[in-house]
């Protein structure tokens, strides 16, 4: 079932463009996943823990631009603490990471 959100709620979502510049794999986790840390420009720089081992390889990762949501609150995983939650469509349980089509300014807001 669809729940509705207003555009006031909507709006209050920072979505940004960042690139992942550093992967590391993530024995600690429940799931397998990596580790990334990646780089908002003005932003800074955020770290986030990814369940996408299935379909991506560290070196697919690195250097990649991704879009995440930067202000969500900190939330540990193991004895990591993600800082941002990296967008993804699922397909048959797998997460494909969505990014723009073209290179642009880390940080740039998603519209």
């Amino acid at each position: 079932m669809e729940k509705i959100v207003t555009f006031e709620e909507f709006t209050k979502v920072d979505l940004r463009v960042g690139t992942i510049i550093k992967v590391n794999d993530f024995p600690q986790a429940r799931n397998p996943s990596y580790q990334l840390t990646i780089d908002f420009g003005a932003l800074g720089i955020k770290k986030s823990s990814a369940q996408i081992t299935s379909l991506y390889s560290k070196e697919d990762l690195l250097n990649r631009q991704i879009i995440a949501i930067v202000n969500f609150p900190k939330k540990q995983i193991a004895k990591f603490m993600s800082a941002c939650l990296v967008m993804g469509a699922v397909k048959d349980k797998d997460v494909c990471l969505l990014r723009p089509e073209i290179h642009v300014k880390n940080g740039s807001t998603v519209a």
